[in-house]
């Protein structure tokens, strides 16, 4: 996933388009560039690394001009270094592109290019599109716009493209396939970029573009068609955030903001579904009874949204009696899973762009199945290619590392659940009405956390230096010790392994040494005393082996305080509730741990906020 800025329009281009580029660097920050069209003609500048290697390069350059395109990258075709930084040009200069996205058929492109006599200088698939679209317009003529078309009709895979054209001053040109690109329409200006924190400093007004269009932008608007150049229409939409959404707001992190933002986007998530003691969904497009003939529900996802879904799995059954299947999207078409009209596909994507989900949302309507979307971007391809919508209505992440929308998107899993029963009659009203009760006092109980987390961070510090940590968790727990041992790989580049603590005797008990801290995500006493009992079992079990524990239950759980070196206290909620408030201690733990270690939280090496490639 890379980050895209466009803009035409009387403002300075470059500072528009570089400070669009520090909103979207989550997106990527393996290098990144800008091209400008000014009095000097097309100049381009990019540097690898982080953006203020960009700022120091620039600050040798006198770049001016009103129309200009910017960039920055997550690597997928090519080293991160100078050359291979985006934009790239042809050989004469003239043409300028960047890029979003894999072009998979580019290795027969490249050597068709090469047979001619090009020489491309970078490694990357996107310099293939410079060169094509100059020699398209050397031998047709005719505008950028429609070089472009005809070189998209050639190209495979998933892409956004942009691109100036030296001879065009006052005109940038976007295609989009399968990958993020919406238009910001401001006053006597023009926007472009991956997604609406790129101009949401200048307009809140937006357009999304459509599968395989091409979009002419311009100081008075823009013109969009397909591929072929026939006319065609983008969705306007209104973004309902500004831009302090997208700003630290006095922390050091994006990611410590978006854990203190934790109870609003759980509780924005929740607004507006009970009408009149209905649960109701977003955008549905089929009728109660299609969704009570569901006899079967697939969850798809990838790394923490798949947390969120093995969460939800326990909560739809437990409230509806229908089976549910969790995988991970990327191997989710690949196995031929046996799916019906009878089969609802969840697919879970914080940016609706996941490529790996979205394949799998394509197989499931390939099978007649009926898919559900949960996502965070209003209008993104999953939500459009689906049959409803939940919206988590979390605002703009930044943090790589997914705190709020998870807990976004374990409430919306939640609340399908709720709707389900309801369509089944598996739940009387009053029920349905409680447990949606239940989920809006969740807010309260996040907020309560967090006023608690400062011995978290204490902790951290203490154990930032240790070589593994272990999670352990029963029942929802599970799939939280899962999560808080992903974020801790993400944020600290630490090895560490979440595990069922009932499969603590079956093999990972090996691990267990002198010293070693295990985190301990405790069932609830009272909501599942069994297990509960289960569980203290594994926890003296490690402790007698000499391990840390670190245990994280309910205040009043003297059992589990007695057991432990370092006691967690989080308020009592409905087990399938708790993991609102067992996660959180673990995002600080991690996010403190990184800290101490010297990593960048909100950028943590290798990674990028959504994955747009398979």
């Amino acid at each position: 996933m890379c980050g895209i800025v466009g803009y035409v329009g009387p403002r300075r281009a470059l500072d528009v388009v570089v400070e669009g580029l520090r909103r979207l660097e989550y997106r990527g920050y393996d290098s990144s560039g800008v091209a400008v069209i000014g009095a000097d003609g097309l100049q381009v500048a990019k540097k690898a690394g982080r953006i203020e290697n960009l700022d120091k390069e620039l600050a040798t350059r006198s770049i001016t001009g009103s129309t200009a395109m910017g960039h920055t990258r997550w690597a997928t075709h090519g080293a991160p270094n100078d050359r291979n930084a985006h934009p790239h040009t042809d050989a004469s200069g003239r043409v300028a592109v960047i890029h979003n996205g894999i072009i998979e058929n580019f290795g027969a492109l490249r050597a068709e290019l090469e047979r001619d006599g090009v020489e491309l200088v970078s490694e990357t698939d996107t310099e293939t599109v410079a060169h094509l679209v100059a020699a398209q317009l050397e031998a047709q003529g005719g505008s950028l716009a429609d070089a472009l078309r005809a070189v998209c009709r050639r190209l495979q895979g998933a892409f956004t493209l942009v691109l100036l054209d030296a001879q065009e001053p006052d005109v940038v040109v976007a295609a989009r396939r399968n990958s993020p690109l919406v238009l910001g329409v401001g006053d006597g200006e023009t926007f472009l970029g991956s997604d609406v924190a790129a101009f949401i400093e200048f307009t809140r007004e937006a357009v999304e573009l459509g599968q395989n269009q091409i979009v002419e932008i311009r100081r008075d608007g823009y013109v969009i068609t397909d591929f072929d150049g026939k006319p065609a229409e983008g969705t306007p939409f209104h973004i309902d955030w500004d831009l302090t959404a997208a700003e630290k707001g006095g922390y050091e992190y994006f990611m410590l903001k978006e854990i203190q933002e934790q109870p609003a986007a759980v509780r924005d998530t929740l607004l507006g579904h009970l009408v009149s003691g209905q649960i109701v969904l977003d955008e549905q497009r089929f009728d109660q009874q299609e969704l009570r003939d569901i006899d079967k529900v697939f969850i798809v996802a990838c790394g923490t949204a798949y947390h969120a879904g093995m969460i939800g799995k326990q909560a739809i059954e437990h409230w509806t009696r229908v089976p549910v299947e969790v995988e991970m999207a990327s191997e989710f078409r690949y196995r031929d899973p046996v799916l019906d009209r009878q089969t609802l596909v969840v697919a879970i994507s914080q940016s609706g762009e996941t490529a790996d989900t979205l394949e799998a949302v394509r197989h499931a309507r390939d099978q007649r199945a009926k898919v559900l979307a949960i996502c965070n971007t209003n209008g993104a391809q999953i939500p459009r290619e689906s049959d409803a919508v939940i919206y988590t209505h979390a605002g703009p992440e930044i943090g790589v590392a997914a705190t709020k929308t998870f807990l976004a998107q374990v409430a919306a899993v939640e609340l399908l659940g709720l709707a389900l029963a309801q369509a089944r009659g598996t739940k009387y009203g009053d029920e349905i009405i409680r447990e949606f009760d239940d989920l809006c006092s969740v807010p309260d109980a996040i907020a309560e956390v967090l006023t608690v987390v400062e011995p978290v961070r204490a902790l951290a510090r203490e154990i930032a230096q240790s070589k593994t940590i272990l999670f352990l968790g029963r029942h929802v727990g599970y799939p939280v010790a899962l999560e808080g041992a992903l974020k801790l790989k993400e944020l600290a580049y630490m090895h560490a392994e979440g595990f069922p603590a009932g499969e603590l005797k079956h093999g990972p008990i090996a691990l267990i040494e002198e010293g070693l801290p295990v985190v301990v995500v405790m069932p609830s006493p009272t909501g599942r005393p069994l297990l509960h009992q289960k569980m203290l079992s594994n926890v003296a079990e490690i402790k007698a082996r000499g391990a840390r524990t670190i245990v994280i239950s309910e205040a009043d759980d003297s059992a589990a305080r007695n057991l432990a070196a370092h006691f967690i206290a989080v308020p009592s909620v409905p087990t399938l509730l708790s993991p609102f408030v067992t996660t959180v201690p673990l995002q600080v733990l991690a996010a403190e741990i990184a800290q101490a270690r010297g990593c960048d939280v909100d950028k943590p090496r290798n990674l990028a906020k959504s994955v747009t490639v398979e």
